[in-house]
């Protein structure tokens, strides 16, 4: 389970650890992406609840004469009263946007039972972003935190930043192991996490959370979620391993921790259940905590194609 598969748009990752190499080629696949159709994304992600996703801006671009058919709203008074003919000021879409990816490398990411860990498809979905980003002329930064420390990249328009942010998020990677961090606070990982976020994330920052969310439940997480969804266009991506969703089939089997050993009998029907709605339980909370401060969520498996998830949401035309 060490080694990785190369990147490919139609299958799951592979491998107990990120792979560099993998992250830097992710450029390729990026271009296969638009950030900028948040609409789209928002169409599958509707119900009840209404996000704060915003358009980019407007950058004023110049001023002409007004023409039959513009909007009364954008004529420029100023210059109309100076000239005595009617003048209408022209708009062009913002084109660079601060953009920070925000990527959990905690020890409950350090986790997986089929294809990879949590904290690889975090890793290399976090990389997939940057490269979009970059592609669109955003400004990519990022911000990676573990069991103990974070550290932040702020946003720049240029390969260089990229390419130190996807260094960043290896060097995160490879510091997981059984034994660290075991007896680290989730809740309060988040919360230094957040206050960090809040403090460099300017107003009109797409911001990415990549997480497993654990901790969440945390009144002050959940505030300072709210804080954020204010300024900025915030996004959670929900990162789940598919043996948390439901028990394996029926039988016994043995589980470590990588310092102890336990024999488990998933046979038991009511114990299956239990357990499935457990899940389910904890994801529609997390959906309607999100929804509230207006953060749309898309859950991610370590079973699913990074890219080929990423499409549903962000594909190109």
């Amino acid at each position: 389970m060490n080694k990785p598969k190369p990147p490919s748009a139609d299958q799951p990752l592979s491998g107990a650890y990120s792979s560099l190499e993998s992250m830097i080629s992710t450029r390729f696949l990026a271009k296969d992406l638009q950030l900028q159709q948040r609409r789209k994304a928002l169409s599958l992600l509707a119900g009840p609840n209404k996000t704060r996703f915003r358009g980019r801006g407007l950058d004023f671009e110049e001023v002409r004469a007004y023409q039959p058919g513009d909007d009364i709203r954008s004529i420029d008074w100023r210059v109309t009263a100076r000239s005595g003919k009617a003048y209408t000021k022209l708009f062009s879409e913002e084109r660079e946007r601060p953009m920070l990816i925000v990527t959990d490398q905690r020890q409950a990411m350090f986790f997986g039972s089929q294809h990879c860990f949590k904290s690889v498809t975090a890793c290399y979905i976090s990389a997939l972003l940057a490269w979009s980003g970059l592609q669109q002329s955003d400004r990519v930064g990022g911000l990676v935190f573990g069991n103990d420390q974070h550290q932040e990249l702020r946003p720049r328009r240029n390969r260089q930043s990229v390419l130190g942010f996807i260094q960043l998020l290896n060097d995160y990677n490879h510091r997981l192991n059984r034994d660290s961090g075991i007896a680290v606070d989730p809740a309060q990982r988040l919360v230094d996490t957040l206050l960090e976020l809040r403090r460099i994330a300017k107003p009109g920052s797409a911001i990415y959370f990549l997480s497993d969310f654990e901790g969440f439940e945390n009144e002050q997480v959940q505030k300072h979620f709210y804080q954020l969804s204010r300024h900025c266009e915030v996004t959670a991506i929900f990162i789940y391993d598919p043996l948390e969703r439901s028990l394996p089939p029926a039988g016994q089997y043995s589980v470590s921790d990588g310092n102890q050993r336990r024999q488990i009998e998933t046979g038991s029907k009511k114990l299956r259940q239990r357990y499935a709605q457990h899940f389910s339980q904890r994801l529609e909370q997390l959906h309607q905590q999100l929804a509230k401060v207006g953060v749309p969520l898309i859950e991610m498996s370590t079973s699913h194609a990074p890219l080929q998830r990423l499409r549903d949401f962000y594909g190109t035309r």
